[in-house]
């Protein structure tokens, strides 16, 4: 949390006010109980209207000089924590923006939405109380037991006993209550990854009949949540009753001797006030400090969550001198490359190895989960293979700086993506500076310009979130195209035909290759046809390569191949 303060120091000036201002307020209230006294000793005991009059009105006259001083003081502290807190989510989403694929796994979605969202408000919240009462709940504590000195040190021994009897109630349910609320949050990570895996796979859910068994993992993971929070609820609500109490106590205790003392005459009825406002002023003031510390252990947990994610280190190493490419032979050459995931005890890829000439197109098929979107993943940079090289034009991947290496990649990834727009925006996602003939052109190379005919608007069609009014055909199209418009060097398609009919998919790939200046194509597909006439087919099975060369060699030399060849074509 400590390291997160840094981007405070453009609020310097309003983390001085805000506190400033409030401690003032807090001096103007500290004064009030000595008038009131007065007011009783003098003007009521004397029948002085005059200076109960002046006195009245030097009360209001503090009122609202406190209530500017409050006001401003909210002012600079609310400025102070939104704009520091508006830096941190700044700096964090571009962290994470950064980050590699990697590291994304590892952390987790929805752990990082309530890094964005959840914890920084918090820590929002934390910064804002602390600024207005962390100085001035202790300057009204002990301002209160000094002026009660002044009026009578007998009775302000009593508010010293008080004091520490308060303290050590206070702050012994604030110790107890730190760790629990650290698990409250850890239990909250826990149920919105639960919820947030259910929302996304409710299709999934459904088909297979099981919202029964999601529904009881929700309801325990919530109730523990909720018996944590009932839990910690019930020894934090000890801290009013307790605290009242003991003031009460105090109160009666004060009232009882000052009763005694004032039928001796050594002390005022206006003393005795005095003394019973400034008892009350500690009270109040001792329970805002307990909600404060409570509200700050909180703030730091969520601010060091914060951090943590912020001292992550992406793996992806971003040079900041572009390359100048040379001609190569190959385009694209991996070397004996391995690949393992964070946390996973075996290899994705193991030893892989081949080369690709400019403009070839190559087909990479095999089983499910066989690793080959993990191939097309490294090629693109986003995953480091732990051994062996990926070469692009001769050169290591991990030595482009990103953005020259991924304008050289056009990529349709294997679940279709859609933002909420127009047609037109979500294609020019791939070239800013696309104009219509070129929107209209990617459309026809990716077998979707009847989309943008059919649809009510043409290129102003407003696509939902996530293209949820789209079929799923429709939405790989528009994807392919996106990555088209940009005229790459290399196009991945990852499996992105999935939806396509034979006859669509057919009129897609010729279309590619027809393609000018012509891309050098990765096309990564479950389907013989898709691939078969590709210029090189790697056939992938658990992490290797175990067939290499063109259809009609594969079908006689890779068992594997022939095998889901024939799956997929009848023999007869």
């Amino acid at each position: 949390m400590k390291k997160l303060l840094k981007y405070l120091k453009a609020y310097q000036l309003q983390s001085i006010l805000a506190p400033l201002f409030k401690m003032t307020e807090a001096l103007f209230e500290l004064f009030i109980p000595l008038l009131v006294a007065r007011v009783i000793d003098i003007g009521i005991a004397n029948n002085d209207i005059p200076l109960i009059i002046k006195i009245c009105i030097l009360l209001g006259c503090l009122a609202l000089m406190g209530l500017i001083c409050s006001v401003t003081a909210q002012y600079f502290s609310a400025k102070a924590a939104i704009g520091f807190t508006s830096k941190i989510r700044h700096v964090l989403y571009s962290h994470i923006q950064s980050l590699s694929y990697t590291e994304l796994d590892s952390i987790g979605t929805s752990t990082l939405i309530t890094r964005l969202t959840s914890d920084m408000n918090q820590v929002q919240n934390g910064v804002n109380l602390t600024l207005r009462l962390f100085l001035r709940s202790p300057f009204i504590v002990f301002g209160a037991m000094i002026m009660a000195f002044t009026i009578d040190k007998k009775a302000a021994l009593l508010f010293l006993g008080t004091i520490c009897l308060l303290s050590v109630i206070i702050f012994g349910i604030i110790l107890g209550c730190i760790p629990l609320y650290n698990k409250i949050q850890s239990s909250l990570d826990e149920l919105l990854s639960i919820t947030r895996e259910n929302l996304s796979g409710i299709r999934v859910i459904r088909a297979f009949c099981n919202e029964n068994e999601e529904t009881h993992q929700f309801k325990n993971s919530n109730k523990n949540l909720t018996d944590l929070q009932n839990f910690t609820g019930k020894i934090s609500a000890l801290m009013n009753p307790l605290t009242f109490i003991v003031v009460n106590i105090a109160i009666i205790i004060l009232i009882y001797t000052g009763a005694i003392e004032v039928n001796k005459g050594t002390l005022t009825q206006g003393a005795v006030v005095a003394l019973y406002n400034y008892m009350s002023q500690i009270l109040v003031e001792l329970i805002k400090l307990a909600n404060l510390i409570i509200t700050i252990t909180k703030s730091v947990a969520c601010g060091n969550r914060i951090q943590a994610v912020l001292e992550i280190e992406s793996s992806i190493i971003n040079p900041e001198n572009s390359i100048v490419c040379e001609d190569s032979e190959y385009i694209i050459e991996v070397k004996n490359a391995s690949l393992r995931y964070k946390n996973s005890p075996q290899c994705a890829l193991e030893n892989i190895s081949f080369k690709v000439r400019k403009g070839e197109t190559v087909g990479i098929i095999g089983g499910t989960g066989s690793g080959k979107t993990s191939i097309v993943n490294m090629i693109a940079g986003f995953y480091t293979a732990q051994s062996g090289k990926v070469l692009y034009k001769n050169k290591n991947i991990s030595d482009y700086p990103l953005k020259q290496l991924r304008d050289s990649f056009g990529i349709v990834p294997q679940k279709a993506v859609l933002f909420k727009g127009t047609l037109r925006d979500n294609i020019k996602w791939g070239c800013p500076d696309a104009n219509d003939t070129d929107i209209v052109k990617a459309l026809d190379t990716a077998q979707a310009k009847e989309i943008f005919e059919q649809k009510q608007g043409g290129l102003d069609f407003m696509i939902e979130q996530g293209g949820k009014n789209l079929s799923g055909g429709q939405r790989q199209r528009l994807t392919i195209a996106r990555a088209v418009i940009k005229q790459p060097e290399i196009l991945i398609l990852d499996d992105s035909s999935s939806a396509l009919d034979y006859i669509t998919d057919s009129k897609l790939r010729k279309a590619i290759r027809n393609i000018d200046p012509s891309p050098t194509v990765f096309l990564v597909s479950q389907r013989t046809s898709s691939v078969m006439y590709a210029d090189k087919i790697l056939v992938i099975d658990d992490g290797r390569i175990v067939g290499q060369g063109r259809h009609d060699d594969l079908l006689k030399s890779c068992d594997i191949y022939k095998e889901i060849y024939d799956s997929q074509f009848s023999k007869g």
